[in-house]
């Protein structure tokens, strides 16, 4: 029960202090010594206009009991907003750091810019939030593709 209501509390805190974070999942598991909890079964994150789905998710706490990183696992799709930038995607992981905004995806990873009309696929996408800069690796047996839809200029 002291476990539960240390990992209330820093959630709270951290939605004063922060945007709010909402996680829905079908069964949830603390770790206070790892500062580690788990969501696990249909696991939903939702913070303003983004959201994401998974299988798992596993939000990681530093020692000032702050989000450190947020990791999603097993069929992620995702929606990410921010006022210019807008992008859908999936990956088999997905990995968020708050305090850099900054997005790892891992393993069939694609990303649809809903903004600039573009789609990029690869087995791992970085994704800065903040600059929009995007950088993708491929694995030896497929390449990293990248479309654009171009306006007809006639």
């Amino acid at each position: 029960m002291k476990l539960l209501i240390t990992i209330l509390f820093f959630l709270l805190t951290q939605a004063v202090f922060a945007q709010k974070v909402e996680i829905t999942s079908t069964s949830m598991h603390a770790e206070n010594i790892k500062k580690e909890v788990h969501f696990i079964g249909d696991a939903k994150v939702k913070k303003l206009d983004d959201w994401l789905h998974a299988d798992r998710v596993v939000v990681y706490f530093n020692d000032n009991n702050e989000t450190e990183k947020y990791e999603a696992t097993g069929s992620v799709t995702f929606e990410f907003k921010e006022e210019t930038r807008h992008y859908k995607g999936s990956a088999e992981k997905v990995s968020y750091y708050p305090l850099t905004s900054l997005y790892v995806l891992q393993g069939k990873a694609l990303i649809d810019d809903l903004i600039n009309k573009s789609h990029v696929d690869g087995d791992e996408i970085r994704l800065d939030m903040i600059t929009g800069n995007a950088s993708v690796k491929s694995n030896k047996k497929k390449p990293v593709k990248f479309i654009i839809e171009m306006k007809d200029d006639k």
